[in-house]
């Protein structure tokens, strides 16, 4: 008798045991906490908010708004539980891809989450204006965010992954300088060394997989060595064109320079002509004068005969009037 209670004790026991492990498991899973107390969220748990209704706050740490936000925060968490709110709050430092994911470029940013539709949340931040915008719905008058900006879509989800990465590389910076002692410029020069590294193989690796989805035609295909050859072919074609054209090029200036010199015999062969033709005029005109000075010579003797008769008429008629008396 005395080991059956015994056994009985042990049984409810473990049976006990057993329930309080399946509601903290429950609990767990769920991300609620009992007693309207606040609920932490990360970037295992997120997805909880895609379904109900949800006030989240983004915060961290070393933010001094976000510690004089905390005591309220707490008290709206306990109300809210009367108006079937669940009110949460994500660490941006332990959950970078979170804030990626939402976008958060200052703290604190609170959201109101309604069936997986996101509204930021812009008013007040006393417990009283909180909870009179979540019981009378004022969240209804807020534009929810465009399809491109919600967190669950693949691309926000794509650039939380460049936050965590971000992140983890910052600890791993400092990690660097704090335990193994090495300088700033050493750990840059690393960060530097390895981006070269990474770009030089994403590069590769897009070449091939753009080589794999579109090959080239076997036209387009030869090996290196004739690759090689043709090169060599055309720079001896090239320096063969350019020594042709610095051939033609000599004798275009030789051509030039003959005419050159033929130029000035051509002038003064000119100038002969023109100073024979200029003789020539003379002549004549010499052999004109020539001619026009016994005609000029005829009629000068002609008019001073004309001159002459006049004055034997006058010296007869003087001399008449004498005879009459």
């Amino acid at each position: 008798m005395h080991q059956t209670s015994h056994f009985v004790a042990a049984s409810c026991a473990a049976l006990l045991l057993l329930a309080a492990a399946a509601q903290s498991a429950a609990t767990a899973q769920s991300g609620l906490q009992p007693g309207g107390k606040l609920i932490e969220l990360d970037e295992d748990n997120w997805h909880l908010m895609l379904q109900g209704e949800w006030m989240i706050e983004f915060f961290a740490p070393w933010c001094p708004a976000c510690k004089n936000l905390a005591p309220t925060w707490e008290r709206f968490a306990r109300v809210a539980k009367d108006v079937q709110v669940q009110v949460a709050k994500i660490d941006v430092t332990t959950s970078p891809s979170l804030s990626g994911r939402f976008f958060v470029t200052a703290l604190p940013t609170i959201y109101h989450v309604k069936d997986g539709e996101f509204r930021q949340y812009r008013g007040a931040r006393d417990g009283d204006a909180l909870l009179y915008f979540v019981k009378k719905q004022q969240w209804q008058s807020i534009e929810p965010l465009s399809a491109w900006k919600k967190p669950d879509t693949l691309h926000m989800s794509v650039l939380s992954y460049f936050f965590k990465l971000s992140h983890t590389l910052k600890d791993f910076n400092g990690r660097l300088q704090e335990e193994y002692g090495l300088p700033t410029w050493g750990s840059y020069a690393l960060f530097a060394i390895a981006t070269i590294f990474v770009g030089a193989a994403l590069g590769l690796l897009l070449v091939c997989l753009v080589d794999f989805v579109y090959p080239p035609k076997k036209s387009q295909r030869q090996s290196f060595s004739e690759s090689q050859d043709n090169l060599t072919e055309g720079l001896e074609d090239l320096a063969t064109e350019e020594i042709e054209d610095d051939g033609d090029a000599e004798e275009n200036e030789d051509e030039q320079r003959e005419s050159d010199e033929e130029e000035p015999e051509d002038d003064d062969d000119e100038e002969d002509e023109e100073d024979s033709e200029d003789q020539a005029g003379d002549l004549a005109k010499q052999e004109q004068e020539a001619d026009s000075e016994p005609e000029k010579t005829g009629n000068l003797e002609s008019k001073q005969a004309g001159d002459a008769a006049p004055e034997k008429t006058e010296q007869v008629r003087k001399r008449k009037p004498r005879k009459g008396d």
